[in-house]
C-alpha cells in the first residue's frame, strides 16, 4: 500500500518538475499570502509584545493623577472645558495637587489597596569631579510595588527617613555606572543640588525602550535619584508654600510657576472592574477639594492600553484578511490549473486506468500535484515573509516578532489549500472511464 501510494506521489512530483515555470507561476498567489500572513501575524506580536511592555512599566490596575499648572502656557488649549476652568480659576484659588489629596483618597476610597505620591526636581549630582543632571524624585515606599520593581542592593527608606527627613536616597543604575563606576555605592554620599545625601540602596535597572519612553511621556528611572517624600519636602522644595522669593516675583495677582505640591499620585485599585468608577468618584472629589478648578490631570493606562489593543488587533485582522485573499486566489490558480492539466493528459489518465490503475491511484496522483505545488509556494512565502518581517524591523522601525506557532500555521495553511483546491480537478481525474479517456482526441 505505502509503495503504491510513494509511486502516485513520485509521479505527481515529475509531472510538477516538467512543468517546473508553470507550476512556479500558479504558486505565487500562495507565495504572497503565506508571506503576507506571516509578516502581519509576527507584526501583530510584535505590538501585543509592546503593549505588555507599557502594561508592565505602567502597572496594572493604576489609575494616574497629574498636576496641571494653569499658568503654563504649553498646558493651555481651546478647548472650552479649560476655557472654563482657566476663568474659574482667576475666581477661585486651588491649593493643588497636595499630600491632603492622597491622604483623602486612601481614607474615602474602600477599594483602594495603595497611593503613591511623586515631587519631581531637576537638579545637578556631583561626586568627585562627575557631574550629571538628574531627576529628583520625592517618594514612599509604596512607590516600588505599584512600580513592580526593587532593589538591587541595599535596602528601602524606613519610618525614620520619613519622620526626620533624612538626607538619605536611593539611586538608579545608571547614576551608579555614572558616578561610582569602581565603588560600591552604599553608605557614600553624593551632592544633590546644594544638599549631601547619603546612598542607602541602588534600584534594579529598568530596560525599557526608548520608543516606549517617548510614547507614554516617562522619563528614563535609571537615571533618577529617589529620596524620601518629607526630605523633598523640608529639605529642598515644598511648592504650596509661598516664599519670599515667590513675593519678590509676583506678577499681578499670579504666582509664577507650578504651585502643585505634587506632580503625580498613582493609585492602585483592587479590582480592575471598578476602574472607571474609581476614576469618575476621584474626579469628582478632587474637582470639590480643589474648589471646581480642574487643575489635574486623570489618567487610567489600563483602559487606554486596552483601546491600543483593540485599535492594533483590529488593524492585524484586516491586513489578515487582506493577506488571505492572496491564498483564497493561489488556491483558485491551484484549482485552474490542475483542472487544464486534467484536460491535457486525458490520455495518459486513460492507459493509466486501462493497465491496471485504480480510480483512487489517479485521485492520489493528481491530489499530491495540487499539494506539491501548494507546498513549494508555501516555503518560498515561508522564506520571505521572515525575511520580510525582519526588513520591516530594520527599516520602519516596528517590533515583530516571528514565533514557530506562525510558521505551523503557515504551513498547514498551504497544506489545506492544496487539499482544498486540488481536490475537484482530482475527483474529475479518477471518475471517467477508461474506454471515453482514450477516445478523447
Amino acid at each position: 500500500m505505502f509503495t503504491n501510494y510513494a509511486y502516485n506521489i513520485k509521479i505527481a512530483l515529475e509531472a510538477m518538475v516538467q512543468n517546473k515555470l508553470r507550476a512556479m507561476l500558479t504558486s505565487l498567489g500562495i507565495i504572497c499570502g503565506v508571506g503576507s500572513v506571516i509578516a502581519m501575524l509576527a507584526i501583530g506580536e510584535g505590538a501585543q509584545s509592546e503593549i505588555l511592555e507599557k502594561m508592565k512599566i505602567l502597572g496594572t490596575n493604576n489609575i494616574i493623577l497629574t498636576s496641571i499648572d494653569l499658568n503654563d502656557e504649553d498646558n493651555q488649549t481651546n478647548d472650552e472645558d479649560e476655557e472654563e476652568s482657566s476663568k474659574e480659576s482667576k475666581k477661585n484659588f486651588s491649593p493643588g495637587l497636595t499630600l491632603a489629596d492622597m491622604t483623602n483618597i486612601r481614607e474615602y476610597l474602600p477599594t483602594v489597596s495603595m497611593v503613591s505620591p511623586e515631587i519631581v526636581l531637576e537638579r545637578t549630582a556631583l561626586r568627585k569631579g562627575k557631574k550629571r543632571n538628574i531627576n529628583l524624585i520625592g517618594i514612599t515606599n509604596d512607590y516600588f510595588a505599584i512600580h513592580n520593581t526593587g532593589l538591587l542592593s541595599g535596602v528601602k527608606f524606613h519610618s525614620k527617613n520619613f519622620a526626620f527627613s533624612e538626607q538619605v536616597c536611593i539611586i538608579g543604575s545608571g547614576i551608579r555606572a555614572k558616578l561610582f563606576p569602581a565603588d560600591n555605592p552604599i553608605g557614600k554620599k553624593i551632592k544633590v543640588g546644594d544638599k549631601w545625601l547619603k546612598v542607602i540602596a541602588i534600584m534594579n535597572e529598568r530596560n525599557v525602550s526608548s520608543e516606549n519612553l517617548e510614547s507614554l511621556g516617562l522619563r528614563d528611572f535609571n537615571y533618577d535619584i529617589y529620596v524620601p517624600i518629607n526630605t523633598m519636602l523640608l529639605r529642598y522644595r515644598n511648592r504650596s508654600l509661598i516664599t519670599k522669593e515667590d513675593l519678590q516675583r509676583q506678577n499681578n495677582e499670579t504666582l509664577p510657576g507650578n504651585q502643585n505640591q505634587l506632580d503625580k499620585i498613582t493609585i492602585r485599585i483592587e479590582n480592575s472592574e471598578s476602574m472607571t468608577v474609581c476614576a469618575e468618584i476621584l474626579d469628582r472629589m478632587l474637582l470639590r477639594r480643589h474648589r471646581e478648578i480642574k487643575d489635574y490631570k486623570i489618567i487610567v493606562p489600563e483602559l487606554l492600553l486596552k483601546q491600543e489593543q483593540d485599535t492594533k488587533r483590529i488593524f492585524n485582522i484586516v491586513l489578515g484578511a487582506i493577506a488571505s485573499i492572496s491564498l483564497i486566489v493561489g488556491g483558485i490558480g491551484i484549482m485552474n490549473i490542475m483542472l487544464a492539466s486534467v484536460m491535457e493528459r486525458t490520455k495518459e489518465i486513460g492507459i493509466r486506468l486501462a493497465v491496471g490503475a485504480t480510480q483512487r491511484d489517479v485521485l492520489i496522483q493528481f491530489l499530491s500535484e495540487a499539494v506539491a505545488i501548494s507546498l513549494t509556494g508555501g516555503i518560498i512565502g515561508i522564506i520571505l515573509g521572515v525575511s520580510g518581517s525582519y526588513i520591516i524591523e530594520s527599516t520602519a522601525n516596528i517590533n515583530t516578532i516571528i514565533t514557530p506557532m506562525s510558521v505551523f500555521l503557515s504551513f498547514f495553511v498551504s497544506i489545506s489549500v492544496g487539499l482544498i483546491f486540488g481536490i475537484l480537478p482530482a475527483k474529475k481525474a479518477a471518475s471517467q472511464k477508461p474506454i471515453d479517456l482514450l477516445r478523447y482526441q
